[in-house]
């Protein structure tokens, strides 16, 4: 996926989950950040960020902030990115006659993706992963209740004799494995073991980051 009117800026502060304080060339910007996560070991202070134009004039905030500079790694970290590209990168390699329809209702939760193939249906949920401990990933980085909903109902879908796959879209490149944050959250974690005892599948891949675009790069051990 690729990002329009991109520009770079210093992160000053957050004043809640979803706006920012910005240095840019033109001056403190209050921009939207498109992550609700904590993201408390990226968005520090004097961080290098990247922010994307709005092209919508009637905007409250003129800039959506989707990378921030790690050190030496960069960090997309655009929530809606991760089914973006996942989607890109799926649909040439789907099986003939085999249709990627989103947004599907599955037992009390809605799924991102599901294959709808002769062959049979495959339900699938993306994770966007953006915290980095010692070159290895790790997700979530905040308690969430939703994502544990998301790995039941996969469990579910298996259980049913459906294919089911939970794919961590890891939003930044050369990390080594993903893993659950049993940390922050270790029913996250016991639930993926569960699923993953059940038959859904536990894939991730890392992503080519620049300022200006995001793309699925390489398969990257899970470790459970």
């Amino acid at each position: 996926m690729q990002y329009q009117n991109v520009v770079s800026g210093r992160f000053l502060s957050r004043p809640n989950r979803f706006v920012a304080q910005v240095e840019t060339e033109e001056g403190v910007q209050t921009v939207h950040v498109k992550n609700t996560g904590r993201c408390r070991e990226l968005l520090l202070p004097g961080a290098a960020v990247y922010l994307e134009k709005s092209a919508n004039p009637k905007r409250k905030t003129a800039y959506d902030l989707i990378a921030v500079q790690k050190g030496d790694l960069l960090v997309n970290m655009d929530a809606q990115a991760p089914n973006q590209v996942f989607a890109e990168w799926l649909k040439p390699r789907l099986p003939p006659g085999a249709v990627l329809r989103r947004e599907v209702a599955w037992g009390e939760s809605r799924l991102d993706f599901c294959v709808e193939s002769p062959g049979g249906h495959c339900f699938i949920e993306v994770k966007g992963v953006t915290l980095e401990e010692g070159g290895a990933a790790r997700f979530p980085d905040a308690p969430t209740e939703r994502g544990v909903k998301h790995i039941r109902e996969l469990q579910k879908a298996a259980e049913a004799g459906f294919g089911a796959v939970l794919f961590f879209v890891v939003q930044m490149e050369g990390m080594d494995s993903v893993a659950p944050n049993d940390e922050t959250h270790p029913a996250f974690g016991a639930a993926l073991r569960e699923a993953a005892a059940a038959g859904v599948q536990v894939r991730a891949w890392d992503c080519a980051v620049t300022p200006e675009s995001l793309a699925i790069r390489r398969e990257v051990a899970v470790l459970l």
